[in-house]
């Protein structure tokens, strides 16, 4: 069986899959079947908290870019990633700060594209801090 292929397909069908080989007795398969449905639920959780960051950047970088145009929406969108992550990192504790920090400078560039787009102009942010993402308070006077 490939497991690899199946895990990366559809992780119903590989538990499936897993349940039909221990109902065989085929431990070690079930267990190389395991395994590799639990790498892809790693990398489809890091892949979810990625997307989560670069929505939360992308939102900071669009308020601090453009105050005029600030809206609840994007106070909103900033809370609720702010939330998500926290989510996946209470659901998938190996996912910690230090997983953030590694994908940041990958995220940021794709942030600040994202919001570029989106504003349709050049951003003069060029960096962006933990303190900034995480922590400032981006809220409708």
């Amino acid at each position: 069986m490939n497991w690899q292929e199946l895990s990366t397909t559809s992780h119903y069908q590989t538990a499936m899959a897993i349940e039909h080989e221990l109902q065989e007795g085929h431990v070690e398969e079930a267990t190389t079947g395991m395994q590799e449905l639990i790498e892809a639920l790693s990398r489809s959780e890091k892949r979810t908290l990625k997307n989560q960051l670069i929505r939360l950047m992308t939102h900071t970088i669009k308020w601090k870019s453009q105050p005029e145009r600030r809206t609840r929406s994007w106070s909103a969108s900033i809370d609720n990633a702010r939330e998500e992550i926290i989510d996946i990192q209470e659901e998938t504790p190996s996912l910690t700060n230090t997983v953030i920090l590694d994908m940041w400078e990958k995220c940021f560039r794709s942030a600040k594209r994202e919001a570029e787009a989106e504003m349709d102009k050049k951003s003069e942010i060029s960096e962006l801090s933990w303190p900034e993402v995480f922590e400032e308070q981006y809220q409708m006077s």
